[in-house]
């Protein structure tokens, strides 16, 4: 009975988690899974690290994405946990949560790609290696929260900062990081700053870049679910429409056009540009 307890409880607790506070979680026991087998086996999590050799990658192409999970040291793992749960806070009050997984893994695709790619055109300068860490996922979703507001201030100590500030001083220490021993994770970085960027850039514009990815996710996902059907039932369409959309999707349409009403006023003058009305209805939004 307790264990069926505990179970619950468990369950009850993820429930609550947001979709990046959940990535925390997977993080977090992917770390103690590989100290276990350190500890018992002295092995490692090899197979999800992603090599630096595009010949090595080819048979194991699920590296691309599992080496964003993979933490060794604790400190590691430590600093870019914290680094995605401070970001997780402001980046899902303002942006969906499948905008948000949309940046984390094509964060880590691009980062592992760039990776993969400086290694293999310099192999006598940098020889083979394995690359782990979420760190070019956490970048690729804090330089999106920079481009995207660049002129939003922070609260940094005794003093406030805008954004962009705070983007510029990340990637100029990644770019001194290339000359230093961990030159792999640096390029890797870089790699998903470089997707942050432009992802946000584009959305900017009404365009999400991340669509694509988002729908090979989906199918790839429906793959595994069951195709039972279940007992015919009718249903009954609502017809009633307005400009050629369903009356949920039209409200859907236009409580989103708000929201990037405000967003864009944000941008270009800050959040206390805002009037108290605006700034319930982001909050509420938000929620």
């Amino acid at each position: 009975m307790g264990l069926m307890t505990l179970n619950q409880d468990i369950k009850d607790k993820l429930s609550r988690l947001n979709v990046l506070e959940k990535l925390i979680a997977i993080n977090a026991v992917v770390f103690f899974l590989g100290l276990l087998l350190k500890v018992i086996m002295n092995g490692s999590l090899h197979v999800l690290e992603l090599p630096s050799d595009f010949m090595a990658f080819i048979v194991k192409p699920w590296a691309i994405i599992t080496y964003a999970f993979v933490h060794y040291d604790f400190l590691h793992i430590l600093f870019n946990m914290l680094w995605l749960y401070f970001i997780a806070k402001m980046f899902l009050n303002l942006f969906s949560a499948k905008l948000a997984l949309n940046v984390y893994f094509l964060g880590a695709i691009c980062g592992g790609l760039l990776y993969m790619l400086v290694y293999s055109l310099f192999p006598n300068v940098f020889g083979k290696t394995q690359l782990v860490g979420a760190s070019a996922s956490v970048r690729a979703l804090l330089i999106f929260i920079c481009a995207y507001l660049p002129n939003q201030e922070v609260q940094f100590f005794t003093f406030k900062l805008k954004l962009w500030y705070i983007g510029v001083a990340i990637v100029f220490l990644d770019v001194i990081g290339l000359f230093g021993i961990n030159a792999g994770g640096n390029l890797a970085h870089l790699g998903g700053a470089a997707l942050g960027y432009f992802y946000a850039r584009q959305y900017l514009k009404g365009q999400d870049i991340g669509k694509g990815f988002e729908r090979f996710m989906d199918a790839f996902l429906n793959m595994f679910k069951s195709s039972k059907k279940g007992p015919l039932k009718t249903v009954h369409k609502n017809k009633s429409k307005v400009g050629g959309f369903a009356k949920g999707e039209f409200n859907q349409f236009n409580h989103q056009k708000k929201i990037d009403v405000i967003l864009d006023k944000i941008s270009k003058s800050g959040y206390d540009s805002l009037t108290s009305e605006e700034k319930e209805f982001l909050f509420r939004a938000g929620k």
